[in-house]
């Protein structure tokens, strides 16, 4: 399969990263994603090529701790949380790093965003920082965007996107048009369902109402040449074997619409 599919370790939550490995080498997944948060063993290059090494799998994207529960993880500075991100990544070789785009009250590191990207980017020639869409917040009969310039990158403009099916149904936006107008700049997808309720699900794909298949399916003819992170909430699980259902289900899901999409070989 030319496009690896691999185990964010957001998907295992609330087991640590250690057990993101474990899943991945046991499940058979291409690679790990690994998210940036409190937990340690997510912070440190040396723990996470011991993990690699010990269940046979590598490391192949970067998540910066950009979550509102990671604002102190490395730095208060974000601008150095993701600098330290992508010296992460480049250490590991892993060839891209994922970020969101700045809070609106981050306001100095949201006006140099676009050239601290650029800057990084220029200087870690072997990883591509691609920015994820997000959503705006649905507060009863209001809607707030919390991010700057917007929660669609798109509009802003990089040289690297990561498409986030679910956040798509959260936004309520089509899929198939963001990735269309993502363009060449599509490097990174990040595969998870939703109803298109107004808030962020991450279901297993196939349980919602987002055109996984059908993104998947294209990704060939789109010339995508990133990996596909599988980023689905089990947090609700009743155990370890729920939780393994849940994760092979979601790989098997990918692996045949992959597969569906690859156009076979004339002899």
């Amino acid at each position: 399969m030319s496009v690896p599919v691999l185990l964010s370790s957001s998907s295992v939550f609330p087991e640590p990263t250690a057990a993101a490995f474990e899943l991945a080498a046991s499940l058979g997944y291409d690679g790990v994603e690994v998210m940036v948060w409190t937990d340690a063993v997510s912070q440190d290059a040396g723990a996470l090529r011991g993990l690699s090494q010990h269940y046979g799998v590598p490391v192949l994207s970067i998540h910066a701790p950009c979550l509102l529960v990671t604002q102190r993880v490395w730095s208060s500075d974000p601008k150095e949380r993701l600098r330290r991100a992508v010296i992460l990544a480049d250490t590991l070789s892993a060839p891209t790093v994922v970020v969101h785009p700045p809070f609106t009250w981050q306001r100095d590191y949201a006006r140099g965003f676009a050239d601290t990207v650029g800057k990084l980017a220029h200087r870690h020639t072997g990883v591509r920082i691609a920015v994820e869409n997000m959503y705006p917040v649905r507060m009863g009969r209001r809607q707030v965007v919390p991010y700057y310039p917007g929660w669609d990158p798109t509009e802003a403009g990089y040289d690297s996107y990561t498409l986030d099916l679910s956040h798509c149904a959260a936004s309520r936006s089509d899929a198939l048009e963001m990735a269309d107008t993502m363009g060449d700049g599509l490097a990174h997808v990040h595969l998870g369902d939703g109803t298109g309720e107004g808030r962020d699900e991450h279901l297993v794909p196939g349980r919602g109402t987002q055109p996984c298949a059908r993104l998947l399916e294209g990704l060939e003819r789109r010339g995508f040449t990133g990996s596909v992170a599988m980023e689905v909430a089990t947090r609700k699980a009743g155990s370890r074997a729920a939780r393994e259902a849940d994760l092979a289900e979601a790989l098997a899901f990918a692996r045949t619409h992959l597969a569906a999409g690859v156009a076979p070989t004339r002899s």
